[in-house]
């Protein structure tokens, strides 16, 4: 078990949440208006923090993204071990088509697990996966390539959660809509 990778995802994950979340209750704060006690700003975006929900994300990030994102850029290598143009493509390529359906349509259907919620997954998939997909081509591409063309093996699971952090914000306001 990557024990490292499944750690620094889940980390990772988490901090992509509660910087969805944080950002969610700043915007409802600033629709209220101003309030006249502004020293409980902070004290309010930590004390109504969703524990849970941030506990979805990091244990999928620990138990399914860590170890599986993993395990597929060792599989890319191994398969495609020659730094060639070529290979590059190749990766980038089947990390969009074959990956990221699959990190999607993972992350939605454990978070309505997590919710109880399974029967409205097709739903979830049908208003949300494609949207979400095409928009994760527009990041996940360029952050692919560095990825793939510069980073060493045993770093990458890091890299990308480190640049999924960004995504997950994204991701966590997607499936918490």
């Amino acid at each position: 078990f990557p024990f490292q990778q499944a750690v620094t995802a889940a980390c990772l994950t988490l901090t992509g949440d509660t910087m969805a979340q944080v950002h969610r209750r700043i915007v409802d704060r600033r629709k209220r208006g101003p309030e006249p006690d502004s020293k409980a700003l902070v004290p309010d975006l930590l004390l109504n923090h969703d524990w849970l929900r941030g506990l979805r994300i990091a244990s999928y990030g620990f138990l399914l993204y860590g170890p599986g994102s993993y395990a597929w850029y060792q599989f890319l290598d191994k398969s495609m071990p020659k730094q060639t143009l070529a290979t590059l493509s190749a990766k980038v390529l089947l990390n969009q088509i074959v990956l990221g359906p699959c990190v999607i349509s993972v992350i939605f259907a454990w978070n309505n697990l997590w919710l109880g919620k399974l029967s409205e997954l097709p739903s979830k998939y049908q208003n949300d996966a494609l949207p979400t997909l095409l928009d994760g081509f527009k990041f996940w591409i360029p952050v692919s390539i560095v990825n793939f063309g510069l980073i060493p093996l045993p770093a990458r699971v890091a890299f990308m959660s480190s640049c999924s952090i960004f995504w997950n914000f994204y991701l966590s306001t997607t499936m918490n809509k």
